[in-house]
């Protein structure tokens, strides 16, 4: 009789606990709170806190295309840009179930200049931080121009760098020009570009400030990517065009913009482009009139390098005016903060 007893009592207590441990085991994630501080002092650094009854580990989605799994729910993470993003976060139990919950942070970041070239110095273009395109052959656009080196073509001259368009015969083409790129010697991933420059007059002049992929031998374009900051036809003065190129937008089908602006032949302007794993924004003088949404389907998540040139002609500008002779787009300065 007391054994029975004693294995009942035995049996009843490994129910209690098996039924202990499965309702533990199932038990779901409740009264997730999900809080973002964003410091004061424009350093980017924002403390998110999730916290959820029965959660063991916590998927954060920063709302920049960063994600990751905080076990604790506490963590410091610092931005990039500035901006309003949307935290996700995702609280799992020992079980693998889950329950989710978002909040709002707007961020703020002092940028430091991390590169530039100011033009200061009478010569060639810096050797450190330029080379050129040297050549014919359209580049794929049917321009007409035989990019060169010579100080005719490029030439940094009083403050600002010169890049010279000319009705010449040389080599086989009925027109100069240069094209210099920074492909090789700087190159860089997200962060704000301002290009302040004025533009050349005359109908079949393409100026462009852009940048292209760095991996673009690997990863032909467009799947390495481009970033048209600013592109003007002769034939349009004034109408500035901001377009990105990328798989499903190549040549004339490029996710772009236009704005219209006054004197681009005649005075300085800067042409912006703010660049971070959320948005590619592109604007002039202050005023953004490009945007789009970037994500890690995108190629601009990698190194990007800088190309100045002036173009003849083309497949952008059309025609060429029979009179034209010279032409020249000058640069004041290019600078990159992050």
């Amino acid at each position: 009789m007391t054994k029975v007893i004693k294995g009942a009592l035995v049996l009843s207590f490994f129910l209690m606990a098996c039924s202990k441990s499965n309702s533990t085991a199932n038990i779901a994630p409740t009264n997730l709170t999900v809080n973002a501080v964003a410091a004061t002092d424009s350093t980017g650094n924002v403390k998110i806190t999730a916290k959820a009854t029965n959660a063991v580990s916590y998927d954060i989605n920063f709302g920049d295309g960063v994600i990751q799994t905080i076990p604790s729910g506490v963590v410091t993470y610092k931005y990039a840009q500035s901006g309003s993003y949307t935290v996700n976060v995702i609280a799992k139990s020992s079980s693998g179930q889950v329950i989710s919950g978002s909040t709002q942070v707007t961020v703020s970041v002092k940028l430091g200049l991390y590169w530039s070239d100011e033009f200061n110095t009478d010569g060639a273009p810096d050797p450190t931080k330029w080379g050129y395109d040297i050549g014919a052959g359209g580049y794929g656009n049917n321009e007409l121009e035989y990019y060169t080196n010579r100080p005719v073509n490029a030439i940094v001259q009083g403050g600002v760098l010169k890049i010279s368009a000319k009705a010449e015969s040389y080599l086989g083409s009925n027109y100069t020009s240069a094209r210099l790129v920074s492909h090789g010697k700087f190159d860089f991933t997200y962060g704000h570009v301002d290009i302040r420059a004025m533009l050349p007059a005359g109908i079949g002049t393409w100026p462009a400030l852009w940048m292209l992929g760095s991996n673009f031998a690997t990863v032909p374009w467009p799947g390495c990517g481009e970033m048209d900051i600013m592109e003007q036809k002769g034939s349009q003065l004034n109408t500035i065009y901001g377009t990105l190129h990328y798989p499903g937008h190549s040549g004339a089908n490029g996710n772009g913009a236009t704005t219209t602006i006054s004197n681009s032949t005649t005075q300085f302007h800067i042409y912006s482009l703010d660049w971070s794993p959320t948005a590619i924004k592109i604007s002039v003088d202050g005023t953004v009139f490009q945007t789009v949404a970037n994500s890690s389907a995108l190629p601009f998540n990698l190194n990007f390098f800088f190309i100045l040139n002036v173009a003849m002609g083309g497949d952008f500008t059309g025609p060429v005016d029979p009179n034209f002779t010279s032409a020249t787009m000058q640069v004041d300065y290019i600078r990159v903060y992050k």
